[in-house]
């Protein structure tokens, strides 16, 4: 028995409701590029609408002019998705709550999650959005899932409740001294401020 090895997000597919209701949401609200149209494939009656969300991979959307949307928020029962989270800078996502507002769209204000700063609202659909901006960058060469299973490590082994900056820094300190050598034989801190 083997496995069958993922390599990443290839896309999702949502169940929308009209085309331009998709089109404004996902690139009129979340600046996502509108770059590919055709028909449901499996469903003549349906539209097919693709949206790049920032990395080049794809948000598609079944669209179909009967449908409307609703406001009230998608079921979150097992197997049901909970939302979809998007990665923003940190510059644009301490001006979420500003440009949510300005849009009358309702939200949960910035939620501190330790190695994250995140934001929640729903889509015209219901469907509950995040946007989440990491506060880190991984050392060259590293993801942030390297990152984030050394602070995981790091936290467990000093018995914290969950990963905060400190885990973080320490992290990436730790994955520099692994992945990149040095001449130094000794490459412990040191205090060169110190009085001779």
């Amino acid at each position: 028995m083997r496995k069958l090895q993922t390599q990443g997000v290839h896309h999702i597919t949502l169940t929308g409701a009209d085309r331009q209701t998709t089109i404004d949401f996902w690139e009129g609200v979340l600046g996502m590029p509108f770059v590919f149209d055709q028909p449901n494939l499996d469903n003549p009656d349906e539209g097919h609408v693709y949206f790049d969300p920032g990395d080049g991979r794809l948000i598609t959307v079944f669209t179909d002019e009967t449908r409307k949307g609703t406001p009230d928020r998608t079921p979150t029962e097992p197997g049901c998705v909970h939302h979809l989270a998007f990665n923003v800078s940190q510059a644009t996502f301490w001006q979420a709550v500003q440009r949510l507002d300005e849009r009358g769209i309702d939200h949960s204000g910035p939620k501190d999650r330790g190695f994250m700063d995140s934001i929640y609202f729903r889509d015209p659909l219901g469907l509950l959005i995040e946007l989440a901006s990491y506060r880190f960058e991984p050392p060259a060469g590293c993801t942030y899932a390297d990152v984030m299973i050394r602070a995981h490590r790091l936290r467990v082994a000093r018995g914290d409740h969950h990963i905060d900056r400190i885990h973080l820094a320490d992290a990436i300190e730790d994955l520099v001294v692994a992945r990149q050598d040095s001449l130094s034989s000794d490459r412990s801190p040191k205090d060169p401020y110190a009085s001779g």
